[in-house]
């Protein structure tokens, strides 16, 4: 799918599409905009439902004020065009009103971006825009001043979000990834005390390139090859859908065979990511013309150091990662799936996925099928696809319950009796 060469009106169908279905906007509330080439804006209508929006809802307005279309422009207009005043190197405008980035406007605070690396690579710096009548000239220039600024990602006090980008989908995914840090941040500060990352820290993962590699070419795709692409894809996407990757984050890998094992490319939107987009990795070289997952040679460790592992995921859901940003230690002793799913999860220090990778690799047992590690991501292997995406969906949703359940009481284990006997009657390592 090439996002670029779609008309400015299907660009924002799509994206609000994603949007309200992801549940960051109502029927109702939040608005797109996309300036063209000839000056003139694409904005979403006034007054029409954002879950069903077509190309013909979406309304063109042009450089002399001259509206073409059968609605009116948003009623936020105002604010997205002295955007554009201020800033003529920004070609797309997202706002809407995410409920955990609301929480944040209506506290007036701004998220912690310090949590995982990603963020701060994603979003830049975050600034805060004083209330105003929505709809408002006086609101547009307070908005427009924070742009000024040098900024993209504005929260609106007691609003929402209005996020700038040179195309509508990188205003999407600082959109996307300023909303995963709010949650997560939420998240976290319900068990425990933040912990975040030095400048510093930051820098070691945006200095980690896409490892050099040597290119091979694809001859042909073996049947089994096929249907791991076909099957990888399907969970991909599904991971998407339930929030467990966001469109730059989330890694899928399956092994072909001892020496060749397909992965997620680099930079591809999950939600639409397709089979011929994945890379084949053979002993140390990649497909041709591609470029895999900068955690290409970690996957490549894992696999040599254990013929167990079939498949492994790289990810960063925000339950789980709450226990990954503070010193809380996820406990999967909570309910018997949980148990017998995740077992014990041991927590690395941060860089240690790319500092020492081989170390790393090597804290993989069949008891421990999943490592965590601090302020950056959950590793989990399985001896399939769907086993390890199982394992990963467990992992989360068992994060979550043990999150809500400290506004309910205190946490009971299962006792050491009950886990003898699971092992037993599961012939659990």
């Amino acid at each position: 799918m090439n996002f670029k060469l779609m008309h400015p009106a299907q660009q924002i169908v799509m994206i609000m599409e994603r949007i309200y279905g992801y549940g960051m906007t109502t029927t109702s509330g939040g608005n797109l905009s996309i300036m063209d080439e000839d000056g003139n804006m694409w904005i979403s209508p006034a007054g029409v439902d954002k879950g069903s929006l077509t190309m013909k809802d979406i309304v063109c307005v042009r450089p002399d004020g001259t509206t073409i279309g059968i609605h009116k422009p948003s009623s936020e207009f105002p604010f997205h065009r002295l955007i554009y005043k201020a800033r003529p190197d920004l070609k797309s405008i997202v706002h809407a009103h995410p409920p955990a980035l609301v929480a944040f406007s209506i506290v007036r605070k701004i998220p912690e971006t310090s949590l995982i690396p990603n963020i701060q690579l994603v979003c830049g710096g975050v600034g805060i825009a004083e209330y105003g009548l929505p709809g408002s000239t006086e609101l547009g220039e307070k908005i427009a001043g924070v742009f000024k600024k040098g900024l993209n990602t504005v929260i609106l006090e007691n609003h929402g979000i209005a996020v700038g980008g040179e195309s509508l989908f990188k205003a999407f995914m600082a959109f996307e990834t300023l909303d995963f840090c709010a949650r997560l941040e939420i998240d976290a500060r319900r068990i425990g005390r933040l912990r975040t990352l030095s400048s510093e820290s930051i820098e070691i993962s945006k200095n980690k390139n896409n490892p050099e590699m040597k290119d091979f070419t694809v001859k042909s795709y073996s049947p089994r090859e096929r249907e791991i692409r076909r099957e990888m894809c399907l969970l991909i996407h599904r991971a998407y859908n339930q929030k467990l990757f966001t469109s730059t984050q989330g890694t899928f890998s399956q092994k072909i065979d001892d020496h060749s094992f397909v992965i997620t490319p680099y930079g591809v939107d999950r939600k639409y990511i397709a089979e011929e987009d994945l890379v084949r990795i053979t002993g140390g070289e990649k497909e041709e013309g591609k470029t895999p997952s900068r955690s290409v040679l970690l996957h490549q460790e894992i696999y040599r150091q254990h013929s167990h592992v079939d498949s492994i995921i790289i990810a960063h859901p925000p339950n789980i990662m709450a226990f990954a940003v503070t010193d809380e230690i996820f406990d999967s002793r909570t309910i018997p799936e949980s148990y017998i799913m995740l077992r014990s999860i041991p927590k690395l220090p941060y860089g240690s996925n790319i500092l020492n990778q081989e170390d790393t690799a090597s804290r993989f047992k069949p008891d421990t099928p999943i490592i965590m590690l601090e302020n950056d991501c959950v590793i989990v292997t399985g001896n399939s696809l769907l086993n390890a995406f199982d394992r990963l969906e467990v992992l989360e949703y068992s994060a979550k319950a043990v999150i809500a359940s400290r506004s309910l009481g205190d946490l009971v284990e299962i006792s050491g009796q009950h886990i003898d006997a699971l092992k037993v009657a599961f012939k659990l390592p």
